[in-house]
């Protein structure tokens, strides 16, 4: 029943993620192509008044009219509408679900000992560490002379990415490395939101509220780091549904695959803030297509010989029985498991026969079943699924 229980907990904690996460991660979207579209006011009314910017737009049978102030109108108008608890609920509630799921079953999804034989007390602290280092390293390289040079701090941000997804990967299993990556840039995302955006934010409004010309360095600082969380938001969303994809976590040099993906993104985005400025190039967009391109011709399974050995299906039952019907079955018996995951289950002969393609892919081409390869799934296991799915192919 405690198990049940927490499933309904991770299937309620999850969706209240997904539901913040569109919230901040629309409004932060709008507020991007909104300030990228701002034309001159042609009342010049408007002008005297302070406004810097405006745009007229349509949406759900009605016209909208939004304007953009030099410095702020006065008296402020109320209510002062805020965006921050967006990315606060989505920090938090997916902070919740990280240890929900990767610190409470650190022993099923955190831990792979073929990759670092570490206790639990120490994947999880060693998870947090990184965590908040990543924060620390990059609000130091914001606040240091490189972050002068555009193009300097992008190339900077990338080797960190790179290291952090490297070590990542050298310590965990490749499903919880990526989800850590997200963490990582989420946590920075929203430490941006609370320690810098927030706090300038109000510093501008206090300013303006006394009838004072507001300090332009806070807005500066503000702006660039709503800049870099529109360039992590595509990695991070990537990121939240890797689980997924077994082709990309599981594979040997899977930190390359996910700095890769997160580059692709990036550069999507790049061209879609450009787009709103009407300065895109359509080099940009063609360079993430090309390196999607390339990742997905280097993961691609390669050929296998064509011989076989003939498997006598009892063998693959057995192995069957002895290594994945622990969690796919009408009834595991495996603690962290109430229900077969994704519904699937080798409780009959017909059952592991219709799923022979998936068995194939997560057992043999990919190896991230068993997860974590709890039930200890060896080589020549792998090979007699191997050799019986080579040899249905073979067949048809």
């Amino acid at each position: 029943m405690a198990v049940y229980g927490l499933e309904w907990l991770n299937l309620l904690v999850r969706w209240l993620h997904f539901i913040t996460g569109v919230a901040w991660i629309g409004s932060s979207l709008y507020f991007i192509w909104l300030d990228n579209h701002l034309l001159v006011p042609r009342d010049p009314d408007d002008t005297e008044k302070g406004v810097g910017g405006e745009v007229w737009s349509v949406h759900g049978g009605g016209f909208y009219h939004a304007q953009k102030y030099k410095v702020g109108p006065l008296p402020l108008p109320e209510p002062l509408h805020w965006f921050k608890w967006e990315a606060y609920s989505t920090w938090l509630s997916g902070m919740f679900l990280l240890g929900l799921t990767y610190f409470v079953g650190a022993e099923v999804y955190l831990i792979d000992r073929s990759v670092a034989d570490l206790s639990t007390a120490s994947a999880i602290g060693i998870s947090v560490a990184i965590i908040i280092g990543s924060w620390v390293v990059y609000d130091l390289l914001c606040k240091s002379p490189l972050a002068r040079d555009e193009r300097v701090f992008a190339a900077l941000l990338l080797i960190m990415c790179s290291v952090l997804a490297w070590g990542l990967c050298s310590l965990f299993s490749g499903r919880a490395a990526y989800i850590l990556f997200g963490a990582a840039l989420g946590t920075i995302m929203v430490a941006n939101v609370f320690f810098v955006i927030i706090p300038g934010q109000r510093q501008m409004v206090s300013e303006v509220a006394r009838g004072e010309l507001p300090d332009t360095a806070p807005g500066l600082r503000a702006k660039l780091r709503s800049v870099h969380n529109t360039y992590f938001t595509l990695p991070v969303l990537f990121v939240m549904t890797s689980n997924h994809y077994a082709m990309t976590y599981a594979h040997e040099y899977n930190w390359l695959v996910l700095i890769a993906i997160s580059v692709a993104g990036a550069l999507v985005r790049v061209y879609f803030v450009a787009r709103h400025k009407g300065t895109a190039s359509p080099l940009t967009v063609i360079a993430a297509v090309l390196i999607l391109a390339g990742l997905a011709a280097a993961l691609a399974p390669r050929g296998q010989d064509s011989a076989t050995t003939e498997v006598d299906f009892a063998a693959v039952r057995d192995v069957i029985k002895a290594r994945c019907s622990n969690c796919h079955s009408s009834a595991p018996i495996h603690p962290a498991f109430p229900n077969a995951p994704l519904g699937v289950m080798f409780d009959t002969d017909e059952q592991i026969v219709g799923d022979a393609a998936r068995i194939h892919q997560q057992t043999v081409v990919t190896r991230v079943m068993p997860i974590g390869n709890l039930t200890a799934m060896t080589d020549e296991e792998r090979n007699i699924i191997d050799q019986w799915y080579l040899s249905i192919e073979a067949a048809q």
